[in-house]
């Protein structure tokens, strides 16, 4: 065999070698994107209850809960930025990143101290190698986020935001992938605390999403009338107090759902992709090893025939 032939007879074994992991990425993402997809649009009707109930609730109270006061004692705020644990995903931990940067240099334009909390390995990387401080990671469940660290992080989030001290920070940002559908995924920046309680959400039937933006309600002489009577036991201020902690943790567990659903999905078209272009490689080698190898064998034709005229020449 030729020297060319053997190069591309490398290149095309490694390139299959190459392809067929690529397709078991695919079909592993592919069968788990539909349950990671069930999870997070079945967990936003429920937070969306809670964000109805606390927006309820806040109405019959003084609404003076710390989770719904702005701090103007520190300058320091919390950055939570959900990543990926692998990689091989196209652009999902690239856009979330390139978004954080974006709002850490807002931040430090307006005067605040970003203080990053990272989900994922990818994003805990990205940050150490550019020399920025994380004060928290957490790893190892990217694609399937659990209750507990749901609870964990959001914990962490309230606590930090009640610490007089210097860990305390004045406000909390979530940045995230929100899942819309298999070919659709979009970053998104969240303010989780202070939370902020709005009673309805106008966004598009495709697009379910938690409420962002802190509104004054409105009332006219029809919704007065549509507003229905509530009793609390043992009082407002109290179901408040025990509603706002539950609302926090479900917004950080539907935020990580959607990650992980955007996750899995973006690394199912990714692999698809690389699994197509493999393919392609493959099929140029074979088309060049054909080309030297028919090469090869008009050369060894020519040295024979010009042999056999050279004896004959001589006899």
């Amino acid at each position: 065999m030729g020297g060319k032939q053997r190069i591309y007879k490398q290149r095309i074994r490694s390139t299959q070698t190459l392809k067929k992991v690529f397709r078991a990425m695919e079909l592993i993402a592919a069968s788990r994107i539909g349950k990671a997809r069930a999870r997070a649009l079945k967990g936003t009707p429920y937070a969306n209850t809670l964000a109805r109930a606390v927006s309820t609730v806040v109405s019959h109270t003084r609404g003076e809960h710390e989770l719904l006061k702005r701090r103007h004692d520190t300058d320091r705020v919390a950055v939570l930025v959900v990543t990926s644990d692998r990689g091989m995903a196209g652009a999902y931990s690239a856009s979330v990143l390139r978004e954080s940067e974006r709002v850490i240099a807002d931040l430090e334009e307006s005067g605040k101290v970003p203080v990053l909390y990272v989900v994922g390995r990818r994003g805990a990387a990205y940050f150490r190698f550019r020399g920025r401080d994380v004060a928290e990671v957490w790893d190892g469940h990217s694609d399937a986020p659990q209750a507990t660290e749901a609870t964990e992080i959001a914990d962490l989030m309230r606590r930090i935001y009640h610490s007089r001290g210097e860990d305390g920070v004045s406000a909390v940002y979530v940045i995230y992938t929100h899942f819309i559908t298999m070919v659709r995924q979009v970053v998104q920046v969240h303010r989780l605390i202070p939370i902020e309680v709005i009673d309805k959400v106008q966004v598009p039937e495709s697009v379910p999403v938690l409420p962002v933006e802190v509104t004054e309600r409105e009332h006219g002489p029809d919704d007065e009338e549509a507003q229905p009577l509530y009793e609390f036991e043992p009082d407002p201020d109290t179901v408040l107090k025990a509603l706002l902690p539950l609302h926090a943790r479900a917004r950080i567990h539907n935020m990580l759902l959607h990650a992980a659903a955007s996750e899995l999905a973006s690394r199912q078209r990714a692999m698809h992709t690389a699994t197509e272009n493999a393919e392609d490689l493959i099929h140029d080698y074979t088309r060049l090893a054909n080309s030297a190898r028919q090469a090869e064998i008009t050369q060894e034709i020519s040295e024979i025939v010009s042999g056999a005229d050279a004896l004959a020449s001589k006899s």
